[in-house]
């Protein structure tokens, strides 16, 4: 995996991967927020469980008509992919680390419980 992805002007790098909230059952398995740069971070990204595997949904909102729009997204391919293989990476060694937990019933997670997460953990 790269550590990080030549853009137009320069290069960006995912310098932190933080889980915040993990749903042991259902579709939605973990929200995550993803700092660039060590300057800009994004929070409320989803990882889904879907028919062909994991993926991750961007943070969106749901307009007057009933539509979901991003509210943010990666425009190029390229970025997309680093950010997915990033994010699911890091949520992959952390499920694996925490086997045993994920096996038995959580705690109810609520908005100021927070899993904390440095990506260093895994170097």
């Amino acid at each position: 995996m790269n550590q990080n992805i030549k853009t137009t002007g320069g290069t960006m790098e995912i310098t932190d991967v933080k889980i915040r909230r993990v749903f042991p059952e259902g579709k939605l398995k973990a929200i995550v927020s993803v700092t660039f740069d060590d300057s800009f971070v994004v929070h409320d990204i989803k990882i889904i469980e879907g028919q062909n595997g994991q993926f991750v949904a961007m943070p969106n909102r749901k307009t007057v008509r009933g539509e979901y729009k991003d509210i943010c997204h990666p425009i190029k391919k390229e970025i997309r992919d680093y950010l997915e293989d990033k994010v699911l990476t890091v949520f992959n060694d952390w499920e694996e680390s925490n086997e045993e937990i994920i096996d038995e019933e959580l705690p109810d997670l609520n908005s100021e419980t927070f899993i904390e997460l440095d990506e260093d953990n895994f170097n």
